[in-house]
């Protein structure tokens, strides 16, 4: 289950991570403004994916967000600090552009790093009823 659940929110996060990258990167802004706009969207996108699937359970916005937020903050924000953790020590990631391999190989691995070290942090939250166990009541 906490692989399930780390699964889900990595593809969230890779979601935002890679449009906010793409889009800060396209239009030349710094690393600074391009990282927080991809870290917004990741939440974002972590969030949306999860009330996706609560909202099909028939229940109200605000529970579904607040089901959303309980489920995936620690998640998210785990994920995100290795993500973008592993970037800035990456030599050269924080200033390789689009057309980089560079970009795409970092942006890849620390994505896997995230997953690695987020994994056990879900499985610790689902074995104290907290973060994606409380979903699970919404999935049938």
């Amino acid at each position: 289950m906490a692989v399930q659940a780390t699964l889900h929110c990595l593809t969230g996060c890779a979601i935002g991570e890679v449009l906010g990258m793409v889009v800060g990167t396209a239009f030349g802004w710094g690393n600074l403004p391009t990282t927080l706009l991809a870290i917004v969207l990741a939440f974002f996108f972590g969030y949306s994916l999860t009330m996706r699937g609560v909202l099909k359970a028939g229940v109200d916005l605000r529970t579904a967000l607040r089901v959303a937020l309980a489920a995936d903050t620690l998640s998210i924000a785990v994920m995100e600090l290795i993500d973008n953790g592993t970037i800035l020590v990456w030599p050269a990631a924080m200033d390789a552009q689009l057309g980089d391999a560079l970009f795409w190989i970092s942006l890849a691995v620390s994505l896997a790093i995230a997953f690695v070290v987020t994994t056990p942090v879900n499985k610790w939250t689902i074995g104290r009823g907290k973060g994606h166990a409380v979903v699970h009541q919404y999935h049938h």
